[in-house]
């Protein structure tokens, strides 16, 4: 029987999180080196094995050879998905200006028949303004 069953416990839970830690670390280290364009194949390579090989010193030597550059290219890839979903949104604006959906026919047609109860349209415009809307 264990005197400190409270600390063996605590111990466990600081070794589980350390473990899930460390593989955290690991996979975002290989995954830096394979989104890392500045690296030739051979020094992906090398890299790769020297953190799985070693995986302790690989990891630990990474962070601290390359960890301000990983930084970097982290937060150029956020710029970049920031820039392009800020595109897409623009492009989606401008698609959705030059195509009507449905909703928006409901609309036109309300103001064709304000401007024929205006006495602007009489009932043929009106007719034909209707149809083209409508095709």
């Amino acid at each position: 029987m264990d005197d400190y069953p409270l600390l063996n416990l605590f111990l466990t839970m600081m070794y589980v999180f350390l473990w899930v830690l460390w593989f955290f670390l690991l996979f975002k280290v290989v995954t830096d080196i394979f989104q890392d364009h500045s690296l030739s194949g051979w020094a992906k390579a090398a890299w790769v094995i020297f953190v799985i090989v070693l995986p302790y010193v690989g990891v630990l030597v990474y962070l601290i050879a390359r960890g301000k550059g990983m930084g970097r290219r982290e937060a150029k890839q956020a710029e970049d998905r920031e820039a392009a979903f800020r595109q897409y949104v623009r492009q989606a604006a401008r698609d959705e200006g030059d195509t009507k959906p449905g909703g928006d026919h409901v609309s036109d047609l309300a103001k064709l028949a304000e401007l024929k109860d205006k006495g602007h349209l009489d009932q043929a415009e009106y007719e034909k303004a209707k149809q083209k809307l409508l095709a």
